[in-house]
């Protein structure tokens, strides 16, 4: 046998593509060639497949006089990464009949060092999902990837940590062994993996913010609803501290959230793990437009999608780049982010709550008891920063004051994070059941302009209540949905059916003009 072929497959954006490795081998001068899109890290796989087959006990590529060429399929698919280095080893054994097995719904991935172990790759999850789409029966990768493919029920995971401990398992020839030598025990599979809360000791704690009644009260409907909370004031007053607490009252994420998290950020880094918490991004000011959004020749997702189901924390946030800022429409009001580029186009998921903080003035004392240094053109340009879109897709802006000096050493605490996440968790229960038939919802803030409709019904006292401040305030019909959202979980919070006057009232004091 001179030919042979074994699956693979790779991630593209978000989205996985089973690849063929197709290996023939014929008589020649020596050539170890790789065909089909290759990036460098694929190219210099001929050099660690070689090393690692030798020093796994078979004989190396590079000392034979043969032309062994490798295909990676589809052809038109660019082919990256280091993950292809197993099943070329593989598929090269097969070619040359050193081992013999049946590939049939066999998948397999992973790096190999000089030495023949395995390295744990990107993107674990979202190929064992593939590959259970498309009918495989078992998936063999690095063992500490095993945990979080395992994640995915209805296919067999074998984390393996070399090529010869692979090659024991499913070899039916035992090619290269003495009879005499000892038979070495078979791969055992993978036990699903069981989600576990991560209990995280040292963090914020809301009641570690003193005063700043008003934001935590606000922050506490934001975490109810996933609304998204502007937060401007003096530097000094909390600000900074208010976002960092606040993920730790976020309820936490349920199985479908987990694969799609984990999912996402196993598609960025090697071994991730299973993510169990909401993630919490907190890109600094200076970040680029694609850090942010995604991009690149081939897209790539960035901190929107990173932060997916979990928050964005954009701190000092006029001081990032007008561009970056004005990317945040689609994904603020889509949920989704799409980065086209020439080479192809992705959509990537960015469901977050964004936490915007900001000073009122680039020296932070406008409107305080200081003076302030600021000119009139940098403050006008300072505001201009946040254009009247942005501001229209920011559900609730909150002004944080200065608080009273003798209130910080003050022994009387407020409420404490794991009491307000109770309330969240409840209030979110509550929107399940009502979205419970349609599964694009999850949240009030996810609510179309139809649903809106059809899940809220306003008295005429409070109805009339509405249109008046609508009118006095001459809101946007886009900020006057958003305020009734609000509403809608202001009264959840309050479990109450109804929206009152009182609920329409309080969600109409966070829409204060920043």
């Amino acid at each position: 046998m001179d030919f042979s072929r074994i699956h693979s497959a790779q991630t593209i954006g978000l989205r996985s593509h089973i690849i063929d490795i197709e290996v023939d081998v014929s008589n020649g001068l020596h050539s170890f060639t790789i065909v089909g899109l290759p990036d460098k890290a694929v190219e210099e796989s001929r050099d660690r497949v070689s090393s690692a087959i030798k020093n796994s006990g078979f004989t190396s590529p590079k000392s034979k006089n043969q032309k062994v060429v490798v295909s990676l399929a589809p052809a038109d698919i660019k082919k990256e990464g280091p993950l292809f280095d197993l099943p070329i080893a593989l598929a090269y054994l097969l070619a040359t009949e050193e081992i013999s097995f049946d590939t049939d719904k066999k998948i397999f991935f992973g790096e190999l060092s000089l030495d023949g172990k395995l390295r744990p790759i990107k993107g674990a999850l979202l190929l064992t999902l593939a590959a259970k789409k498309h009918g495989f029966d078992e998936i063999f990768l690095p063992k500490e990837n095993a945990e979080e493919a395992a994640l995915v029920g209805g296919i067999t995971i074998y984390g393996v940590e070399t090529l010869l401990e692979i090659i024991d398992h499913i070899d039916t020839k035992q090619a290269g062994k003495e009879k005499e030598e000892y038979d070495p025990p078979k791969l055992i599979a993978q036990e699903s993996t069981k989600i576990r809360q991560e209990k995280t000791s040292a963090y914020v704690d809301f009641e570690d913010v003193r005063g700043q009644e008003t934001a935590k009260r606000a922050l506490l409907i934001a975490a109810a609803g996933g609304h998204n909370i502007g937060l401007f004031g003096p530097p000094g007053t909390g600000k900074t501290m208010l976002g960092k607490a606040f993920q730790h009252i976020l309820p936490p994420l349920d199985y479908k959230e987990v694969l799609e998290t984990t999912g996402i950020h196993s598609s960025e880094n090697n071994n991730t793990g299973v993510i169990t918490t909401r993630p919490f991004r907190a890109p600094h000011h200076t970040s680029s437009y694609v850090s942010i959004v995604g991009g690149g020749t081939f897209p790539k997702p960035g901190e929107v999608t990173m932060a997916h189901r979990g928050v964005l924390f954009l701190d000092e946030f006029p001081e990032f780049d007008r561009r970056v800022i004005e990317a945040l429409r689609q994904p603020l009001e889509d949920k989704v982010v799409t980065v086209a580029r020439a080479k192809g186009s992705e959509t990537f998921p960015a469901n977050f709550i964004l936490i915007a903080a900001m000073n009122p003035c680039p020296c932070g004392n406008y409107g305080t008891e200081k003076t302030c240094s600021c000119t009139a053109n940098s403050l006008e340009k300072y505001k201009r920063k946040i254009s009247g879109p942005i501001v229209d897709r920011i559900d609730m802006w909150i002004k944080v004051d200065h608080i009273d000096h003798k209130k910080l050493l003050e022994t009387q605490k407020g409420e404490r994070s794991i009491s307000l996440r109770e309330k969240v968790t409840t209030a979110r229960d509550i929107q399940k059941k009502r979205f419970l038939n349609n599964r694009a919802i999850q949240t009030n803030s996810d609510m179309d302009a139809k649903t809106l409709t059809k899940e809220i019904c306003l008295s005429e006292k409070v109805r009339a209540i509405l249109d008046t401040a609508a009118e006095k305030l001459d809101i946007s019909p886009r900020t006057y949905h958003r305020i009734l959202k609000v509403s809608r979980t202001i009264a959840d919070l309050d479990d109450s059916d109804n929206i009152r006057n009182k609920h329409i009232l309080e969600a109409l004091q966070y829409r204060q003009k920043i």
